[in-house]
């Protein structure tokens, strides 16, 4: 078996996997579900642009998600335009194998796949009025890092202290072990192989249009619409993998 075909070959059994194991699809783009006719595409939302209000605007989620985020697609499927092996992976996949991408596309697969993926992750884990931090996922952030307060504090300091652009992240690690800590840019705890269950955009594009340069104040508005059922889910599910 050649490498090409190894390789789409085995993104296929670990698409197969990971659905298996994800009911929420946190990565579930059509590369998922066989579908390789079109690239990488944008999800979908599970609710409207002014879903978040007041705490996350309209106009900030038409232009975070219809420009932005749809921007990351188009780099990410210009990118691998030519490397049909490489586009057959999920972008999950993709960026867990980010060392097997070329050099002369790979910074741009970092920079365009994991704001595909980082973004993906950040739309899912919101919902209108928030929903209650319980299940699992509580437990072991209680376990973690001391009370669930504790946790919540970890996360928002570093995602308030954390220069410049980037993002803030609750992960299960290699050994199934929660971490809360910031990569830069669009840099995804796939790369480590960490799997990612809750993630905050701290760019300014996330925030700049209602809150200015007041990035705190808009970290404490985004923590009343986590929607901390579906962390749980995305702990359970990574548990699992």
């Amino acid at each position: 078996m050649n490498r090409r075909n190894f390789l789409i070959t085995g993104s296929t059994a670990l698409a197969g996997v990971f659905l298996a194991t994800n009911p929420l699809r946190v990565y579930a783009d059509h590369h998922l579900q066989g579908d390789h006719s079109h690239g990488y595409e944008l999800p979908k939302l599970d609710y409207g642009y002014d879903a978040l209000e007041p705490h996350i605007d309209k106009r900030t989620m038409e232009i975070h998600y219809g420009k932005h985020h749809q921007g990351y697609v188009n780099k990410l499927n210009a990118a691998l335009a030519n490397n049909h092996a490489l586009s057959e992976l999920s972008v999950e996949d993709l960026l867990r194998n980010i060392k097997k991408v070329p050099m002369k596309i790979r910074q741009a697969v970092i920079n365009s796949g994991g704001g595909h993926a980082n973004h993906t992750l950040f739309w899912s884990t919101m919902i209108s009025g928030g929903r209650e931090l319980t299940g699992k996922v509580a437990e072991a952030m209680q376990s973690t890092f001391g009370s669930l307060d504790a946790a919540k504090e970890k996360f928002t300091v570093t995602a308030k202290t954390h220069f410049g652009s980037g993002w803030a992240w609750l992960v299960v690690d290699k050994k199934n072990k929660l971490q809360i800590y910031a990569t830069k840019n669009q840099d995804s705890p796939l790369m480590e192989g960490h799997t990612p269950i809750l993630g905050l955009d701290v760019w300014e594009h996330a925030y700049y249009l209602k809150y200015q340069n007041r990035r705190a104040d808009y970290i404490d508005a985004w923590s009343k619409v986590v929607n901390w059922k579906q962390v749980n889910l995305n702990y359970l599910a990574a548990m699992k993998a």
